[in-house]
């Protein structure tokens, strides 16, 4: 039931604060569409804990703006090889173990690698993710072990207590 609360709260939340619409009729309208999603969720049984936006939120702002600060140094040694007159590069493909539990943060950690400019994740299989890298030394497996932990920590707060 929390979890049914929790979901039903930050989708009025979503919902208000992107249409911008505060008239009886369109609010009317909101709310005849968060209940047919929660009826539908409901139905469909997936409304759990991995769905559940709320319990992961102080996780969540504490992992974007250490991401967005890895962006911005990725960034920088993408565009000085590229302002390079000789192309320095040397491409690998590397295999990387993630100790993420759940495929939200699997995905996560996926999405995050292919966010950083320089790397693109291409396959996960398993705990294993097939990436792609434009220095064989920045895809070292062990230089994402720190986004590996932030991302679990973000994604499964209870996981990355045990």
């Amino acid at each position: 039931m929390a979890y049914f609360i929790g979901i039903l709260l930050a989708i009025a939340a979503f919902w208000v604060g992107n249409s911008g619409h505060y008239k009886p009729l369109m609010l009317g309208f909101g709310a005849a569409s968060i209940v047919i999603t929660l009826f539908v969720s409901a139905r469909l049984k997936i409304i759990d804990r991995e769905g559940s936006p709320y319990v992961r939120l102080f996780g969540w702002l504490a992992y974007y703006p250490w991401l967005g600060w890895e962006v911005i140094k990725s960034n920088w040694t993408v565009i000085k090889a590229c302002l390079r007159a000789d192309l320095d590069i040397s491409p690998a493909l590397v295999k990387i173990r993630t100790s993420c539990k759940s495929d939200l943060a699997k995905v996560t950690f996926a999405n995050s690698i292919t966010m950083t400019p320089g790397t693109v994740t291409v396959e996960i299989e398993g705990d294993k993710l097939l990436v792609h890298g434009l220095y064989e030394a920045g895809t070292a497996p062990e230089g994402f072990e720190e986004m590996d932990r932030r991302c679990a920590r973000a994604a499964d707060p209870a996981e990355a207590r045990k």
